[in-house]
This record gives C-alpha cells, structure tokens and sequence, in this order.
C-alpha cells in the first residue's frame, strides 16, 4: 500500500464548483475560484479519492508518490 499520496488540480479543466473542498476541507480549498490542494503530497485518505472521483471534469488526479501508478479517479 502506498504511503503517500501525490494530489494535482488542472487548473485549465477547473471550474471550481467546491465539491473537492466540500469532500475533503482539509485537502482542498478554492483559491480565485479554482481547486488547489495546500499540499502536493498527502497521507493517503478516502476523502481525497472521494474528492477526485466527485470532480464533475476530473481536473483531480491522485497519485502514488513512489511510482505515479494513478489511484484517482478510475478510468
């Protein structure tokens, strides 16, 4: 199992509709109307999947830190 995670928010395919920062407060935030994670690296946690896998344009990817294996959302 992973022990940390890597979160990214595409700014060109955010439209800042605050699910992410609904979902996981504590990993997202809107900041000018876009997601951004305070953090680029994470302990893993559900709510972080929940959050990518709630983005309405998955501008949320979540990755494995050691080896970048995707973890969210699934394809």
């Amino acid at each position: 199992m992973s022990t940390a995670w890597r979160v990214s928010v595409d700014p060109h395919r955010c439209i800042g509709s605050g699910i992410c920062a609904g979902i996981a407060p504590g990993h997202f935030r809107l900041v000018d109307g876009l997601s951004t994670p305070p953090a680029e690296t994470v302990d893993p946690a559900d709510p972080v999947v929940d959050a990518a896998e709630s983005c309405p344009v998955e501008a949320i990817l979540v990755r494995d830190a050691a080896d970048q294996r995707l973890i969210a959302p699934e394809s």
